[in-house]
């Protein structure tokens, strides 16, 4: 649905304080619907503006400027917080993803795994395997393949 321009909005307004119908009808006369006529009285009501709120569209964010606030102060306290730690710290339900796009914003990066043990430095194989087929039968017959069965033999 588009949204309805600044001079249509006065000219519903300028009915309705005309006492030009009801809600209803204005709304019938200028092809809006009611609620829209109601809108718009309640907006003018509250905020004393009629124009439209389009940067009110949208999801809200969940960590607001204060989180980023104590996201940065734990940040220079502790570098090595993990994600969890600062989820719990900010006492706040949101997801690791929100906190990550507030930390990218921020022009900080983090580690994504738990830090864990050095990997072993010793042998894990008994050494190097012997080359191809040196000292023992093939596997595969000559003249046959791994994928058919034998031929027959001749007799």
């Amino acid at each position: 649905m588009k949204t309805l321009s600044l001079d249509l909005r006065e000219r519903i307004l300028a009915a309705y304080d005309a006492e030009q119908g009801s809600r209803e009808e204005i709304g019938r006369r200028f092809r809006v619907s009611t609620g829209m006529v109601k809108k718009l009285l309640q907006q003018r009501r509250k905020r004393g503006d009629i124009r439209p709120q389009h940067h009110r569209s949208g999801r809200k964010p969940m960590l607001l400027d204060s989180h980023r606030q104590r996201l940065d102060e734990m940040i220079n306290k502790r570098p090595d917080i993990t994600l969890a730690e600062m989820r719990s710290a900010l006492e706040v339900t949101c997801s690791l993803p929100a906190i990550h796009y507030v930390l990218v914003e921020m022009g900080l990066t983090y580690k994504k795994r738990l830090s864990m043990l050095a990997s072993r430095t010793a042998r894990t194989s008994p050494g190097p395997a012997r080359g191809g087929s040196a000292g023992r039968p093939a596997s595969i017959p000559p003249g046959s393949s791994s994928s058919t069965s034998p031929q027959p033999r001749r007799t």
